[in-house]
């Protein structure tokens, strides 16, 4: 029997969207089921690139969280380079340096207001304790929030 083929997302933000909009991004590992982002070093390394893309104005993240075979975020992308160019370069980075394997593409999607993105952010949140890794939201170490770190210098 032949598997379906997945046709692949533009991830194209259209131009009346406006650029300081966020998204609520899944990035999955290759292969899922397995722990590869929550590990010393790995783990520490992709939110080090993620803040190192913020800090830089590649993207604003407002929050991103690692789970050990996928990652969640809330992110707004400029117009150049935007989402599809931003969030590839990154997971090249972070599959170099740190030996990742991720899943073609990622998903995507546009929050469209306040009472939304609050959802998706306690969706996030929530993950590891639903998943049984932790028993408070606060207790998972592999959250990356600008507003937790010093700016930089």
């Amino acid at each position: 029997m032949d598997m379906p083929v997945r046709s692949r997302l533009c991830h194209e933000i259209p131009q009346w969207v406006s650029e300081d909009s966020f998204f609520f991004v899944t990035i999955n590992c290759q292969p899922r089921d397995q722990n590869h982002l929550c590990r010393a070093g790995i783990g520490d390394g992709a939110l080090a690139a993620a803040g190192h893309n913020h800090d830089h104005l590649v993207w604003h993240c407002r929050l991103m969280l690692l789970m050990p075979d996928h990652l969640h975020g809330i992110i707004a992308f400029p117009r150049d380079p935007g989402m599809k160019t931003a969030i590839t370069n990154w997971k090249k980075y972070v599959a170099r340096t740190l030996g990742v394997s991720w899943q073609r593409d990622f998903f995507d999607h546009r929050l469209r207001d306040p009472h939304e993105e609050d959802e998706k952010q306690s969706y996030i949140l929530m993950n590891p304790v639903r998943k049984g890794l932790c028993a408070r939201p606060e207790d998972w170490p592999w959250v990356y929030r600008p507003c937790d770190r010093p700016p930089p210098r």
